[in-house]
């Protein structure tokens, strides 16, 4: 659902903040949480929004999450609460005043990148970072230590005030995307997506052009576990494009249209689409690449699935790429129509790249978004990292366009410092944006446009798992 600045797997230490020591929180007792009495703080002086965007409202980073190393990351959304996860771990906020979002609890758990889904009372964090055990208090490590965890945690968040740590998932090349795919029954299924593989890391070993996936027994999700490692590239991905920030191994991202039976995964140097008929064994259906894309990060269905949007992650999120210099093409959206009822043909149609330039100092790059849910047309809520947040037409495939925007100054006028909107999705009538450093920010529409969105509501949401919209439902 989201990436570090610094997608390289030896390059971890940079991101390492201590943050605050929790000890022995082990696997299967319950994590401590900390409910801070934190409130939002009004919208801040240098925010500029276009006339149909309104900020309600800004919640800073505080205690164990508001160091600068401590990123917010992705966010995942069920009844009134919104979780934000974190490289230190994950807050839970109270979204059912969205001008006044409360803090529930923090859970202090390092390990890096945290993406969170959320599925019922069950909660699913991804681990990125090696850690020299599974508990919620284990040092870091390195991924040469065999010994060493990465992958999937599993929470009880049944009580939002005192969430419960209740299993843990090694996985190969740790996790650092994972999507959820509802089962049959009670069982869950999640794609981990991971990369950078080594000869010297015992447990990240190339090729890796697989994903792994974890089926979960809601009912008992201690037993959950790694039951398939399907690989997507049997004959490699693309390695040898020049200005690829990484050569395809595994995939970054994936989304997935559960009611279609298809995803579509950002995989590093491909952009791909699956079918998940059998959501143990997805199989590639179709692969495209693009001379102009360094790392396809994410991807997007409109709601009929006639149109896929997939993301151009140049420079990693750690580079000021939103400038005439990089140009319109390069750190992008790329807008692909499918055509074709069976394993439908990926046809490219624009590029869509942010139409304000930034400055020298501000990290920009095309980053993750979902779908405005207005019932028979196309609209697209995005974050673009310090670029802020941009409201997207893409109702005609060839010339999709901003008709809005969230935008604040830069966290340094002299140097470039890590920041801005990582996340930014439109839920039950608001647009919730998780800032790296600034914490988490309510956005309200004020669009004639976009006013049928406000009748599409969820009980749940998890962007990288697309529901079906319609009207009142």
């Amino acid at each position: 659902m989201s990436t570090s600045p610094w997608p390289l797997r030896s390059r971890r230490g940079r991101l390492r903040k201590a943050g605050v020591a929790l000890a022995g929180a082990a696997a299967l007792v319950a994590v401590a949480a900390f409910a801070p009495a934190a409130s939002a703080d009004s919208p801040s002086a240098d925010v500029t929004t276009s006339e149909n965007v309104v900020h309600l409202a800004n919640l800073p980073k505080e205690g164990p999450f508001a160091s600068y190393g401590a990123f917010n990351s992705d966010l995942a959304f069920t009844g009134d609460y919104a979780i934000d996860g974190n490289y230190n771990g994950f807050m839970i906020y109270d979204i059912s005043n969205p001008e006044s979002p409360q803090v529930v609890s923090q859970v202090l758990c390092q390990g890096g990148q945290g993406d969170v889904s959320v599925s019922g009372d069950l909660l699913y964090f991804s681990v990125d970072y090696p850690r020299a055990g599974q508990d919620c208090g284990a040092p870091a490590s390195d991924p040469s230590d065999a010994n060493a965890f990465e992958g999937v945690r599993v929470f009880d968040i049944s009580d939002k005030s005192a969430p419960e740590y209740v299993a843990a998932v090694p996985t190969d090349c740790g996790s650092h995307t994972h999507t959820l795919v509802p089962g049959e029954g009670d069982k869950d299924y999640v794609y981990v997506s991971s990369y950078s593989p080594s000869e010297d890391y015992p447990n990240c070993q190339p090729p890796h052009d697989k994903i792994s996936v974890i089926e979960i027994d809601k009912d008992d999700p201690a037993s959950a576990a790694v039951v398939s490692e399907p690989v997507l590239f049997p004959d490699g991905g693309n390695e040898d494009q020049d200005g690829l920030l990484l050569p395809t191994t595994g995939c970054h991202d994936i989304t997935v249209l559960p009611h279609k039976d298809i995803a579509a995964g950002a995989c590093m140097g491909d952009g791909v689409i699956m079918d998940i008929s059998d959501p143990v064994q997805p199989k590639v259906t179709e692969r495209v690449t693009d001379e102009n894309f360094a790392f396809y990060h994410s991807a997007t269905f409109s709601n009929t699935a006639k149109t896929v949007i997939f993301t151009d992650e140049l420079g990693g999120g750690g580079a000021a790429t939103c400038n005439e210099e990089v140009g319109p093409s390069r750190g992008a959206d790329a807008v692909y129509s499918l055509k074709g009822k069976k394993n439908p043909e990926l046809v490219f149609e624009s590029y869509f790249k942010l139409p304000r330039h930034q400055g020298d100092t501000e990290n920009c790059v095309a980053h993750n978004g979902s779908l405005i849910p207005v019932p028979g047309k196309d609209y697209f809520v995005q974050s673009w990292y310090q670029g802020g947040v941009s409201i997207i037409d893409f109702n005609d495939p060839e010339n999709p366009r901003e008709i809005g925007y969230f935008d604040r100054g830069p966290l340094s006028d002299e140097e470039l410092r890590i920041g801005g909107s990582w996340s930014a999705y439109y839920y039950n009538g608001h647009v919730y944006s998780s800032d790296i450093q600034r914490g988490f920010d309510v956005l309200k529409l004020e669009d004639p446009r976009l006013k049928k969105a406000e009748k599409v509501t969820y009980d749940q949401f998890n962007p990288q798992t697309q529901p079906r919209y319609r009207p009142g439902a």
